[in-house]
């Protein structure tokens, strides 16, 4: 019989959240569950859902996590923020659960860049660093802070002046060079004997809010190679880990960043065959691990997913065929989705057509077993939907007079297609 590993995302709201959700959502060694201390996105993708959480800095927090972590029986904890994940790596042990790459002086200097810097200060790929801007001999520089992430906070000064205005809000600034070239990221996985069985270098040729929205797989050099292998040895890595690179004047990499936390963007991995998440859950199940890309993928592209909170308790749905569950003949996917969700959640399907045909013939021409209706009416167009929509329903139909006679007699929820993938989890 296969273990189930009770693992949970915390915070479980952000990007990388929701990827690590869908990593590990349909694997038969995890039992998911999402934590947070803020309401957000994170409560319409975890069906096993903690919210109302203190901040790390909120002197409940270490007694209300703990509790969760034993009530819940949790083994396994992604941190999805790097002050949450170095928080946590002291804390891990007393509290009983594997953080993955929990190791507390690796958290601590990925979370510092001053301390990145000062680790791998013998290397030719660190950014040229200067302890005030009295010391700048060229500009432009880069001011960033200490513990900032994904680009956040980061200015480029032209001049002295700039560099003045900007250290007056700035929090523990580094001051860096500035480096003209191309950017990229690094995802990488040290396994438990640590072994670096993935390097997967990665554009950011779209970025939003400091994560790569397109992306394409980068060739694995022998320097971006070497700079992974020699961050592995110095730290103490176990699971998914990142780096971020970016060319100086003479088109040689320098390091911008480490974080030993799954990054957002590593579904770019994930999408090329490689699910760095679910090898984490391997791994710590004690079994040896292999990647196995697909080197066909060439390109990845990302968009924002929205979801809707229904505050209406259904207990079935009412659904349309044409046009509807079946667009241009064949299938619809997100109703298929949608459908077979509600079929999960113990929901009634009943489909309600004015269909001209055999609707057996048609379901079976489009692969749509009629198993999956708990009632199929076939009515005529001189009948109203509105009679057949009963209790607490919601209706689903192309057609706007439909949905608007139903909505008016039947005061229950109605959608358009377009609408059922806020509805997807």
């Amino acid at each position: 019989m296969t273990r189930k590993v009770n693992a949970m995302v915390f915070p479980c709201g952000a990007e990388n959240a929701s990827e690590i959700h869908q990593a590990l959502r349909y694997s038969v060694h995890v039992n998911l569950f999402g934590a947070s201390s803020v309401e957000d996105f994170g409560r319409f993708r975890y069906e096993q859902y903690e919210g109302g959480l203190p901040n790390i800095h909120d002197d409940q927090f270490d007694v209300r996590f703990a509790e969760l972590i034993r009530t819940r029986e949790i083994e396994v904890v992604f941190a999805t923020h790097d002050s949450v994940h170095e928080y946590l790596a002291a804390r891990a042990a007393a509290m009983g659960f594997h953080l993955i790459n929990g190791d507390v002086v690796t958290a601590r200097i990925a979370r510092r860049k001053s301390e990145t810097y000062q680790t791998f200060a013998d290397c030719d790929w660190i950014p040229a660093q200067f302890e005030s801007i009295d010391a700048v001999t060229t500009w432009p520089i880069v001011l960033k802070p200490d513990q900032g992430q994904g680009g956040i906070g980061v200015v480029v000064a032209a001049n002295m002046s700039g560099a003045v205005d900007t250290l007056r809000t700035m929090t523990e600034p580094v001051i860096v060079e500035h480096l003209p070239g191309p950017e990229i990221s690094v995802d990488c996985f040290t396994d438990r004997h640590r072994k670096l069985t993935w390097i997967g270098p990665r554009s950011r040729d779209r970025v939003r809010a400091g994560i790569a929205m397109r992306s394409k797989p980068v060739e694995l050099t022998s320097q971006i190679e070497a700079i992974a292998c020699t961050i592995n040895d110095r730290l103490a890595l176990r699971g998914p880990w990142f780096f971020q690179l970016k060319c100086d004047s003479g088109n040689h990499w320098k390091l911008l960043e480490i974080s030993c936390r799954v990054g957002g963007a590593m579904v770019s991995q994930r999408a090329r065959g490689v699910n760095l998440p679910l090898l984490a859950i391997q791994d710590y199940l004690g079994r040896d691990i292999e990647a196995m890309p697909i080197p066909q993928i060439g390109l990845i592209e990302r968009s924002i997913a929205t979801r809707a909170e229904l505050h209406f308790h259904f207990e079935s749905v009412v659904i349309d065929l044409d046009d509807t569950i079946i667009l241009n003949g064949v299938a619809n996917p997100i109703a298929m989705a949608f459908l077979y969700q509600c079929v999960g959640d113990g929901k009634r399907i009943k489909l309600l057509t004015r269909h001209a045909f055999d609707v057996l013939a048609t379901l079976r021409k489009s692969r749509i077993a009629s198993e999956l209706f708990d009632e199929i009416v076939q009515i005529d167009a001189s009948e109203s939907k509105a009679n057949h929509v009963a209790g607490n329903a919601i209706f689903v139909d192309n057609h706007f007079p439909e949905r608007q006679e139903v909505m008016r007699k039947c005061g229950v929820p109605v959608f358009d297609v377009d609408g059922l993938e806020f509805m997807l989890r």
